[in-house]
């Protein structure tokens, strides 16, 4: 049976993956796109759609749920609230975009582009 098995591990431990995917989406909000391996884009997608959801409403208590989300990134933070969600305001969901792009030349893993729709 595979009940409550709906975490991607990606082969690393909890506290080196939520590291990973905080920094992540520090990343994809600076940049606004990202390149990366298509499990790990997937993963990001149900870690940055709430966040983006979340700041649709700029109060200070979202900020703070922001803040623990995005390892206290001030500048992220900032430009979560101000110019990334805004554009999104009439939006109900879907804020990303997932591109395959190919596989990686040494391990032939499968790449992909997540962007801001």
């Amino acid at each position: 049976m595979r009940h409550r098995h709906n975490k991607i591990y990606l082969g690393k431990y909890s506290k080196y993956r939520k590291a990973m995917f905080s920094n992540m989406a520090v990343s994809i909000i600076e940049h606004e796109m990202i390149k990366t391996t298509l499990p790990k884009s997937k993963t990001l997608r149900k870690i940055i759609e709430p966040l983006i959801t979340l700041a649709k409403i700029d109060s200070v208590h979202n900020r703070r749920l922001a803040r623990a989300k995005l390892n206290g990134n001030a500048f992220a933070i900032n430009k979560l609230f101000k110019i990334i969600a805004p554009k999104f305001k009439e939006r109900p969901g879907g804020y990303t975009r997932i591109l395959k792009c190919g596989y990686r030349k040494g391990d032939c893993a499968p790449m992909s582009i997540i962007k801001f729709v």
